[in-house]
């Protein structure tokens, strides 16, 4: 199956671009319920996988040990802004492993938001790991290493044992083999996953159901999730649209994005898993997409759907900050029986 068009990018009354993907969604039970494009598609999850590499946090007892609150599992599942918010966190996290942000490993890239690049400038700062989108992430991992006494220097590789528990604990949620999960290595230097795109679904979906699954499980991801919902500001930050979509809806839902375009939602109140991919892996089309198949499936109030909108038909804006065009959703989700 190829992608199917599921953005059309308009300047002025023409459309200048379109977006192909995919989109998987399946139930608790591991059902294709809808989908467009190919929702076998096998994709690299990139930071949507967050969540799942959060859990052996949790389950190994790290959590407990170094006091994480709310504020701090959310982190772990972040891909943040580096406002001071999430930079404090960071090293809060790491103190009390008794490291600090020279252990990180995940190297450094141009910082998300301007007015934090200036504030850094202004500081006479420089830009470190500390300010890494996934260092949240990587501080769980490290005050992992550290609690279970493995080696904290090499945390990042394949081979450590918080590596290995990550892998295992995805081919657990996704029931997806570990033989057949293709490794690679992610932006911020430790091992990505790639599972088909149901199977990616059908692990969001399971954690919206944690009671079916065995209890330290279950507790482990119902803590993450929870956190996630309470805490979403941890999670991206100012106007980022996962922050600005669990604060829209309010417990109902958690989501996380991944680079190269993809996204991917749980639903606790229908057990839903949702798993996007943008073909060209332009993450501008992953919003209106989110949106547009939560609307599809009815999982939107009005009152919500209003507080998306920005999201759900985003803009278009010229270097003088004018809109000059908008991005709109064009496709109708098919059912998963007809496959």
């Amino acid at each position: 199956m190829e992608a199917t068009e599921l953005v059309q990018v308009f300047r002025g009354d023409l459309v200048e671009s379109i977006h192909k993907g995919h989109i998987a969604v399946v139930d608790y039970k591991g059902r294709l319920h809808k989908y467009e494009g190919d929702p076998y598609r096998k994709v690299f999850a990139r930071s949507s996988m967050k969540p799942l590499q959060a859990i052996p946090v949790v389950e190994t007892g790290t959590a407990d040990h170094f006091e994480f609150d709310d504020a701090d599992l959310s982190l772990c599942c972040a891909s943040h802004n580096a406002e001071k918010q999430h930079t404090e966190r960071v090293l809060s996290i790491l103190k009390r492993a008794g490291l600090d942000d020279h252990s990180l490993k995940c190297g450094t890239h141009p910082l998300r938001r301007e007015d934090v690049f200036k504030e850094l400038i202004l500081e006479g700062k420089e830009v470190t790991p500390l300010y890494n989108n996934c260092s949240g992430k990587h501080s769980g991992m490290i005050a992992t290493a550290k609690y279970m006494n493995e080696p904290v220097e090499s945390y990042f590789e394949l081979s450590h044992p918080v590596q290995q528990r990550i892998l295992h604990t995805i081919s657990e949620m996704a029931d997806y083999p570990v033989k057949d999960i293709e490794l690679g290595v992610d932006g911020c230097g430790v091992p990505v996953h790639a599972l088909p795109l149901e199977r990616i679904a059908y692990a969001y979906a399971r954690m919206t159901r944690p009671e079916r699954l065995d209890e330290q499980r279950g507790s482990a991801v119902k803590r993450i999730t929870s956190a996630m919902m309470s805490a979403p500001e941890m999670v991206g930050g100012t106007d980022r649209f996962c922050t600005n979509f669990m604060r829209a809806v309010q417990g109902k839902m958690f989501g996380k994005a991944g680079a190269e375009a993809v996204y991917c939602i749980g639903d606790i109140q229908t057990g839903l898993g949702i798993a996007i991919k943008i073909e060209d892996g332009f993450g501008r089309a992953t919003e209106p997409v989110a949106v547009e198949v939560l609307r599809q499936l009815n999982l939107l109030t009005d009152e919500e759907l209003s507080k998306l909108v920005n999201h759900h038909k985003p803009t278009v804006l010229n270097a003088r900050k004018k809109v000059v065009g908008e991005l709109v959703p064009t496709f109708t989700l098919k059912d998963g029986k007809e496959l």
